[in-house]
Protein backbone atom coordinates (compact mmCIF):
# COMPACT_ATOMS: atom_id res chain seq x y z
CA UNK A 1 0.00 0.00 0.00
CA UNK A 2 0.87 3.39 -0.20
CA UNK A 3 1.35 5.78 3.31
CA UNK A 4 3.17 8.82 4.13
CA UNK A 5 6.01 7.44 6.37
CA UNK A 6 8.17 9.44 9.10
CA UNK A 7 11.71 8.42 8.91
CA UNK A 8 12.96 11.20 10.91
CA UNK A 9 12.27 14.59 11.97
CA UNK A 10 10.81 16.52 9.35
CA UNK A 11 11.39 13.57 7.05
CA UNK A 12 7.75 11.99 5.92
CA UNK A 13 7.87 10.46 2.97
CA UNK A 14 4.54 9.28 0.81
CA UNK A 15 6.09 5.80 -0.31
CA UNK A 16 5.54 1.82 -0.73
CA UNK A 17 4.91 0.52 2.93
CA UNK A 18 3.86 -2.95 3.77
CA UNK A 19 0.00 -3.50 3.78
CA UNK A 20 -1.08 -4.54 7.31
CA UNK A 21 -1.94 -8.48 7.93
CA UNK A 22 -5.77 -9.10 9.35
CA UNK A 23 -5.30 -10.94 12.48
CA UNK A 24 -8.41 -13.25 14.16
CA UNK A 25 -10.78 -10.42 15.79
CA UNK A 26 -9.37 -7.47 14.00
CA UNK A 27 -10.74 -5.49 10.86
CA UNK A 28 -9.07 -3.98 7.90
CA UNK A 29 -10.24 -0.39 6.93
CA UNK A 30 -9.97 1.38 3.60
CA UNK A 31 -8.90 4.65 4.97
CA UNK A 32 -11.25 7.37 3.43
CA UNK A 33 -10.47 10.65 5.68
CA UNK A 34 -7.87 11.30 8.59
CA UNK A 35 -7.05 14.42 10.36
CA UNK A 36 -3.69 15.88 11.64
CA UNK A 37 -3.67 16.16 15.64
CA UNK A 38 -2.05 18.38 17.44
CA UNK A 39 -0.02 15.47 19.18
CA UNK A 40 1.14 14.21 15.73
CA UNK A 41 2.64 17.89 14.66
CA UNK A 42 5.77 17.27 17.19
CA UNK A 43 6.00 13.84 16.34
CA UNK A 44 6.67 14.61 12.75
CA UNK A 45 8.33 18.63 13.67
CA UNK A 46 10.24 17.97 16.89
CA UNK A 47 11.49 14.48 17.39
CA UNK A 48 8.47 13.02 19.14
CA UNK A 49 7.99 9.53 17.40
CA UNK A 50 8.66 6.68 19.62
CA UNK A 51 10.50 4.97 16.79
CA UNK A 52 11.31 5.63 13.05
CA UNK A 53 9.85 4.25 10.13
CA UNK A 54 5.99 4.97 11.79
CA UNK A 55 3.27 5.51 10.53
CA UNK A 56 1.61 8.39 12.34
CA UNK A 57 -2.31 8.96 12.21
CA UNK A 58 -5.24 8.15 14.93
CA UNK A 59 -8.52 10.23 13.71
CA UNK A 60 -9.86 8.36 10.72
CA UNK A 61 -12.63 7.01 9.27
CA UNK A 62 -13.61 4.43 6.39
CA UNK A 63 -14.85 1.12 5.19
CA UNK A 64 -14.24 -2.32 6.34
CA UNK A 65 -12.45 -3.88 3.66
CA UNK A 66 -11.54 -7.18 5.72
CA UNK A 67 -12.73 -9.29 8.68
CA UNK A 68 -10.81 -11.71 10.81
CA UNK A 69 -11.62 -14.81 12.20
CA UNK A 70 -14.32 -14.63 14.62
CA UNK A 71 -15.21 -11.18 13.73
CA UNK A 72 -19.00 -10.81 14.65
CA UNK A 73 -20.03 -7.12 14.73
CA UNK A 74 -18.78 -5.94 11.82
CA UNK A 75 -18.82 -6.69 8.10
CA UNK A 76 -17.42 -5.80 5.05
CA UNK A 77 -18.64 -2.68 3.60
CA UNK A 78 -19.76 -1.26 6.95
CA UNK A 79 -18.36 2.54 7.35
CA UNK A 80 -16.14 2.87 10.71
CA UNK A 81 -14.13 5.27 12.86
CA UNK A 82 -11.68 4.14 14.89
CA UNK A 83 -10.66 4.62 18.82
CA UNK A 84 -6.67 4.50 18.39
CA UNK A 85 -6.31 3.38 22.20
CA UNK A 86 -5.45 -0.23 22.66
CA UNK A 87 -5.31 -0.79 26.77
CA UNK A 88 -4.09 -3.65 28.20
CA UNK A 89 -7.32 -4.95 29.65
CA UNK A 90 -5.79 -6.49 32.36
CA UNK A 91 -4.27 -3.48 35.46
CA UNK A 92 -6.77 -2.44 37.89
CA UNK A 93 -7.46 1.15 35.67
CA UNK A 94 -8.66 -1.04 33.05
CA UNK A 95 -10.71 -3.48 35.41
CA UNK A 96 -12.14 -0.41 36.94
CA UNK A 97 -13.07 1.07 33.00
CA UNK A 98 -10.73 3.60 33.61
CA UNK A 99 -9.30 2.81 30.14
CA UNK A 100 -7.68 6.10 29.54
CA UNK A 101 -5.51 5.71 32.85
CA UNK A 102 -3.61 2.66 31.67
CA UNK A 103 0.12 2.41 31.83
CA UNK A 104 0.11 -0.32 29.64
CA UNK A 105 -1.36 0.94 26.77
CA UNK A 106 -0.69 0.74 22.93
CA UNK A 107 -2.21 3.63 20.73
CA UNK A 108 -2.60 2.81 16.90
CA UNK A 109 -0.69 6.10 15.14
CA UNK A 110 2.19 6.31 17.40
CA UNK A 111 3.28 3.30 19.37
CA UNK A 112 2.16 1.27 16.12
CA UNK A 113 1.05 2.06 12.69
CA UNK A 114 -1.90 4.34 12.04
CA UNK A 115 -4.18 5.56 9.73
CA UNK A 116 -1.99 7.85 7.25
CA UNK A 117 -2.00 5.18 4.86
CA UNK A 118 -4.42 3.32 2.65
CA UNK A 119 -5.31 0.59 5.10
CA UNK A 120 -5.21 0.58 8.84
CA UNK A 121 -5.74 -2.75 10.96
CA UNK A 122 -7.72 -2.26 14.62
CA UNK A 123 -9.21 -4.84 16.92
CA UNK A 124 -13.20 -4.99 16.48
CA UNK A 125 -14.01 -3.60 20.09
CA UNK A 126 -11.92 -0.21 18.44
CA UNK A 127 -13.80 0.12 15.15
CA UNK A 128 -16.67 1.89 15.97
CA UNK A 129 -19.55 1.53 12.88
CA UNK A 130 -21.80 4.95 12.25
CA UNK A 131 -24.27 5.38 10.11
CA UNK A 132 -23.34 5.58 6.23
CA UNK A 133 -25.27 9.24 6.12
CA UNK A 134 -22.20 10.69 7.73
CA UNK A 135 -19.45 12.30 5.69
CA UNK A 136 -16.19 10.92 6.16
CA UNK A 137 -14.58 14.16 6.34
CA UNK A 138 -17.39 14.42 9.49
CA UNK A 139 -16.57 11.02 10.71
CA UNK A 140 -12.94 11.58 10.84
CA UNK A 141 -13.95 13.91 13.51
CA UNK A 142 -14.92 11.22 15.88
CA UNK A 143 -11.99 11.21 18.37
CA UNK A 144 -12.07 14.97 19.02
CA UNK A 145 -15.72 14.78 19.97
CA UNK A 146 -15.23 12.11 22.09
CA UNK A 147 -12.06 14.23 24.08
CA UNK A 148 -14.39 16.86 24.54
CA UNK A 149 -17.22 14.47 25.79
CA UNK A 150 -14.98 12.79 27.93
CA UNK A 151 -14.33 15.98 29.32
CA UNK A 152 -17.84 16.86 30.20
CA UNK A 153 -18.65 13.60 32.00
CA UNK A 154 -15.69 13.87 33.92
CA UNK A 155 -16.91 17.68 35.56
CA UNK A 156 -19.86 15.80 36.50
CA UNK A 157 -21.60 17.84 33.97
CA UNK A 158 -25.78 18.26 34.67
CA UNK A 159 -28.56 20.31 32.63
CA UNK A 160 -29.80 23.94 33.73
CA UNK A 161 -27.06 25.95 34.61
CA UNK A 162 -24.46 28.43 32.83
CA UNK A 163 -21.54 27.03 31.13
CA UNK A 164 -18.43 28.82 30.40
CA UNK A 165 -16.53 27.35 27.20
CA UNK A 166 -12.57 28.87 27.12
CA UNK A 167 -10.71 27.80 23.49
CA UNK A 168 -13.37 27.69 20.33
CA UNK A 169 -10.86 25.48 18.92
CA UNK A 170 -12.43 21.78 17.76
CA UNK A 171 -12.15 20.35 21.13
CA UNK A 172 -14.09 23.71 22.42
CA UNK A 173 -16.43 23.72 19.56
CA UNK A 174 -17.75 19.94 20.46
CA UNK A 175 -17.97 20.61 24.14
CA UNK A 176 -20.23 23.34 23.83
CA UNK A 177 -22.20 21.48 21.57
CA UNK A 178 -22.58 18.73 24.08
CA UNK A 179 -23.55 21.10 26.92
CA UNK A 180 -26.40 22.45 24.86
CA UNK A 181 -27.28 18.52 24.30
CA UNK A 182 -27.10 17.35 27.76
CA UNK A 183 -29.10 20.81 28.59
CA UNK A 184 -27.34 23.91 29.49
CA UNK A 185 -29.11 26.84 30.09
CA UNK A 186 -27.19 28.98 28.44
CA UNK A 187 -23.26 28.17 27.09
CA UNK A 188 -20.67 31.52 26.54
CA UNK A 189 -18.15 31.02 24.06
CA UNK A 190 -14.70 32.42 24.90
CA UNK A 191 -11.77 33.24 22.12
CA UNK A 192 -9.58 35.93 20.99
CA UNK A 193 -10.32 35.14 17.57
CA UNK A 194 -13.95 36.31 15.87
CA UNK A 195 -13.68 33.66 13.04
CA UNK A 196 -13.44 31.02 15.56
CA UNK A 197 -16.69 32.83 17.83
CA UNK A 198 -18.56 33.06 14.47
CA UNK A 199 -18.12 29.17 14.46
CA UNK A 200 -19.11 29.04 17.72
CA UNK A 201 -22.28 31.17 17.47
CA UNK A 202 -22.94 28.96 14.24
CA UNK A 203 -22.63 25.69 16.40
CA UNK A 204 -25.15 26.65 18.83
CA UNK A 205 -23.25 29.42 21.36
CA UNK A 206 -25.85 31.58 23.10
CA UNK A 207 -22.84 34.45 23.60
CA UNK A 208 -19.71 34.44 22.83
CA UNK A 209 -17.13 36.72 23.90
CA UNK A 210 -13.53 38.31 23.25
CA UNK A 211 -11.45 37.79 25.83
CA UNK A 212 -9.05 40.38 23.89
CA UNK A 213 -11.62 43.45 24.63
CA UNK A 214 -11.28 45.42 27.78
CA UNK A 215 -13.83 44.07 30.96
CA UNK A 216 -14.60 40.93 28.94
CA UNK A 217 -14.82 39.41 32.11
CA UNK A 218 -17.27 41.85 33.89
CA UNK A 219 -19.98 41.20 30.61
CA UNK A 220 -19.16 37.72 30.78
CA UNK A 221 -20.39 37.58 34.67
CA UNK A 222 -23.23 40.03 34.00
CA UNK A 223 -24.74 37.65 32.00
CA UNK A 224 -25.30 35.72 34.81
CA UNK A 225 -26.68 37.93 36.91
CA UNK A 226 -22.54 38.00 38.69
CA UNK A 227 -23.04 35.30 40.02
CA UNK A 228 -20.86 33.42 37.52
CA UNK A 229 -20.56 29.68 35.84
CA UNK A 230 -21.80 26.90 36.82
CA UNK A 231 -19.74 24.71 35.00
CA UNK A 232 -16.20 25.61 33.60
CA UNK A 233 -14.60 23.91 30.36
CA UNK A 234 -11.28 24.91 29.79
CA UNK A 235 -10.04 23.75 26.13
CA UNK A 236 -7.37 25.91 24.90
CA UNK A 237 -4.60 24.35 26.90
CA UNK A 238 -3.34 27.92 27.33
CA UNK A 239 -2.14 29.32 30.38
CA UNK A 240 -4.17 32.73 30.34
CA UNK A 241 -7.47 30.58 29.61
CA UNK A 242 -7.01 28.84 32.49
CA UNK A 243 -6.69 31.61 34.95
CA UNK A 244 -9.91 32.72 32.90
CA UNK A 245 -11.55 29.60 34.44
CA UNK A 246 -10.97 30.10 37.97
CA UNK A 247 -11.78 34.01 37.85
CA UNK A 248 -15.79 32.92 35.87
CA UNK A 249 -16.51 29.80 38.21
CA UNK A 250 -19.58 30.88 40.67
CA UNK A 251 -19.58 29.23 44.25
CA UNK A 252 -19.92 25.66 43.95
CA UNK A 253 -18.90 25.42 40.22
CA UNK A 254 -17.59 22.52 38.48
CA UNK A 255 -14.69 23.41 36.64
CA UNK A 256 -12.92 20.98 33.58
CA UNK A 257 -9.33 21.80 32.12
CA UNK A 258 -9.27 19.81 29.21
CA UNK A 259 -6.83 21.20 27.01
CA UNK A 260 -2.86 20.53 28.26
CA UNK A 261 -0.79 23.35 28.63
CA UNK A 262 2.88 23.01 27.34
CA UNK A 263 4.90 26.15 29.01
CA UNK A 264 4.76 26.84 32.97
CA UNK A 265 2.33 27.91 34.95
CA UNK A 266 1.87 29.67 38.08
CA UNK A 267 -1.07 30.64 40.34
CA UNK A 268 -0.77 33.89 42.75
CA UNK A 269 -2.06 33.14 45.97
CA UNK A 270 -4.76 35.43 45.54
CA UNK A 271 -6.38 33.20 42.59
CA UNK A 272 -5.62 30.08 44.62
CA UNK A 273 -7.45 31.40 47.35
CA UNK A 274 -9.95 32.35 44.87
CA UNK A 275 -10.93 28.50 44.58
CA UNK A 276 -10.17 28.47 48.48
CA UNK A 277 -13.58 30.69 48.63
CA UNK A 278 -15.82 29.58 46.26
CA UNK A 279 -14.81 25.90 46.96
CA UNK A 280 -15.10 24.82 43.12
CA UNK A 281 -14.43 21.44 42.18
CA UNK A 282 -11.78 21.39 39.40
CA UNK A 283 -10.54 18.49 37.40
CA UNK A 284 -9.08 17.22 34.82
CA UNK A 285 -9.30 15.48 31.46
CA UNK A 286 -7.32 12.75 29.59
CA UNK A 287 -8.42 10.66 26.47
CA UNK A 288 -12.10 10.08 25.89
CA UNK A 289 -12.82 6.37 26.87
CA UNK A 290 -15.30 4.40 29.52
CA UNK A 291 -16.54 1.34 30.08
CA UNK A 292 -17.68 -1.20 28.20
CA UNK A 293 -14.80 0.22 26.35
CA UNK A 294 -14.47 1.71 24.25
CA UNK A 295 -17.29 3.93 26.05
CA UNK A 296 -20.30 5.99 25.61
CA UNK A 297 -18.77 8.91 24.49
CA UNK A 298 -18.34 6.68 21.22
CA UNK A 299 -21.75 5.38 21.16
CA UNK A 300 -23.10 8.96 21.70
CA UNK A 301 -20.94 10.70 19.52
CA UNK A 302 -22.37 8.10 16.61
CA UNK A 303 -25.95 8.82 18.17
CA UNK A 304 -25.58 12.31 17.88
CA UNK A 305 -23.68 12.68 14.68
CA UNK A 306 -26.52 10.29 12.77
CA UNK A 307 -29.19 12.77 14.25
CA UNK A 308 -27.95 15.79 13.72
CA UNK A 309 -27.93 17.50 16.55
CA UNK A 310 -24.14 17.34 17.15
CA UNK A 311 -23.40 19.15 14.09
CA UNK A 312 -20.30 19.82 11.67
CA UNK A 313 -19.18 22.79 9.94
CA UNK A 314 -16.93 23.32 6.91
CA UNK A 315 -15.08 25.91 8.71
CA UNK A 316 -14.15 22.61 11.35
CA UNK A 317 -11.55 21.93 8.26
CA UNK A 318 -8.79 24.83 7.74
CA UNK A 319 -7.49 22.51 4.64
CA UNK A 320 -7.68 19.13 2.83
CA UNK A 321 -4.65 18.01 1.31
CA UNK A 322 -4.00 14.17 -0.91
CA UNK A 323 -2.20 11.65 1.88
CA UNK A 324 0.42 12.03 -1.01
CA UNK A 325 1.23 15.73 0.48
CA UNK A 326 1.30 14.98 3.85
CA UNK A 327 4.80 16.76 4.09
CA UNK A 328 3.31 19.96 2.49
CA UNK A 329 0.34 19.58 5.43
CA UNK A 330 3.06 19.50 8.47
CA UNK A 331 4.99 21.72 7.34
CA UNK A 332 2.33 24.32 7.47
CA UNK A 333 2.52 23.98 11.64
CA UNK A 334 6.03 25.61 11.17
CA UNK A 335 3.64 28.37 11.63
CA UNK A 336 0.92 26.74 13.78
CA UNK A 337 -0.66 30.61 14.91
CA UNK A 338 -1.63 30.73 11.27
CA UNK A 339 -3.48 27.12 11.21
CA UNK A 340 -7.55 27.60 12.04
CA UNK A 341 -8.75 24.87 12.04
CA UNK A 342 -8.38 21.13 11.33
CA UNK A 343 -6.38 19.90 8.13
CA UNK A 344 -7.44 16.70 7.54
CA UNK A 345 -5.76 14.35 4.72
CA UNK A 346 -7.78 12.31 2.27
CA UNK A 347 -7.47 8.90 0.17
CA UNK A 348 -9.24 9.76 -3.20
Amino acid sequence: MKAAVLHANEDIRYEEFPTPETLPGTVKVRVRATGICGSDVPRVLHHGAHFYPVVLGHEFAGDVVEVGEGVETLQVGDTVSGAPLLPCMKCADCQQGNYSLCKHYSFIGSRQQGSFADYVVLPERNAVKYDPSIPYEQAAMFEPSTVALHGVLCNGYQGGGDVAVFGCGTIGIFTLQWAKIFGSRRVVAFDIDEGRLALARRMGADETINTKEEGFMERAKALTGGRGFAWVFEAAGNPATMHMAFEAAANKAHVCFIGTPHVDMTFTPAEWENMNRKEFLLTGSWMSYSAPFPGKEWELTAHYFATGQLKFDPEFLYRKFPMSQAAEAFALFHHPEQVHGKIMLVNE
